[in-house]
């Protein structure tokens, strides 16, 4: 049996946990026989997915987290760390977006409130630092593991509108570079880091600003349909091939990347 892309019995951590993405990603991993262990600031979601997990057969735990606050995170980490004794993986799919940190169709630049931009850049990229400043230490330890990063087209594209959100994941795709070279370099090239990159899903975050209520697109969407050569969005499922891929045996030679799963957005060029 070829066990290449086995994730069979690694702990994986997923911050953003109750997210469309990061359940679904979680749901998965488990089926596959990885130690779930989602995270997130919604306790009766959380433990909703868990027990649906549970129910198929897969082994998961719920934990309260709050990406900006270290103290909480360590908490969370010693808390895994005595129930498996190690984290194989983390997936840092915790982020969001706010109104104020975004430009409407008849506003400018002016409009956009500067402590909406600062909460969407702390939730986006620092809400990833923290995570993976915690939870490297037990890899380092152990000399091995994989972190993802959840990047987003918007950091390849200085989109319209979403000045905030588009600036912090710009800001992801660099970390993610950064500390690729950092733990290669300075601790083991067991540990690898590696970002992914989104293109355009329904979530609970975008679907207003996709779709319409009676579902169908608005302006905004048509325009990312027209630019998406497979002319849909995503299914979240379509995301976790590429998960499990970075977080296997088989990119053990992949560190630093940004892995674009888009239906060919980012190609796109008129």
């Amino acid at each position: 049996m070829n066990e290449l892309f086995s994730v069979k019995d690694k702990v994986v951590v997923i911050t953003g946990g109750t997210g469309v993405l990061g359940q679904c990603i979680g749901e998965y991993l488990a089926t596959q026989g990885a130690k779930v262990v989602l995270m997130g600031r919604r306790r009766e979601e959380g433990e909703r997915i868990v027990e649906r997990i549970r129910r198929d057969g897969g082994e998961a735990i719920f934990l309260v987290t709050d990406v900006m606050n270290a103290e909480v995170v360590q908490a969370n980490c010693d808390e895994i760390l005595s129930r498996y004794g190690r984290v194989d993986a983390l997936l840092n799919a915790a982020g969001g977006n706010m109104p104020g940190a975004t430009i409407s169709p008849d506003g400018t630049f002016f409009d956009v409130a500067v402590a909406d931009f600062e909460k969407v850049l702390n939730l986006n990229l620092t809400g990833t630092v923290i995570p993976s400043q915690i939870f490297l230490k037990p890899m380092v330890e152990a000399g091995k593991g994989s972190i993802v990063n959840f990047s987003s087209m918007a950091a390849f594209r200085p989109m319209t509108r979403v000045m905030g959100y588009a600036a912090a994941k710009a800001g992801i795709s660099n970390f993610t570079a950064f500390l690729a070279n950092e733990v290669a370099t300075k601790f083991t090239p067991g540990i690898r880091v590696n970002a992914i990159a989104p293109g355009f899903f329904l979530t609970n975050q975008n679907r207003a600003l996709l779709t319409n209520e009676d579902g169908s697109l608005t302006a905004r969407g048509e325009d990312v349909i027209r630019q998406t050569p497979f002319k849909r969005f995503g299914r979240p499922e379509e995301l976790c091939g590429t998960i499990q891929y970075l977080i296997s045996d088989a990119a053990s030679f992949v560190t630093g990347t940004v892995a674009v799963v888009d239906g060919g957005f980012n190609a796109f060029a008129m």
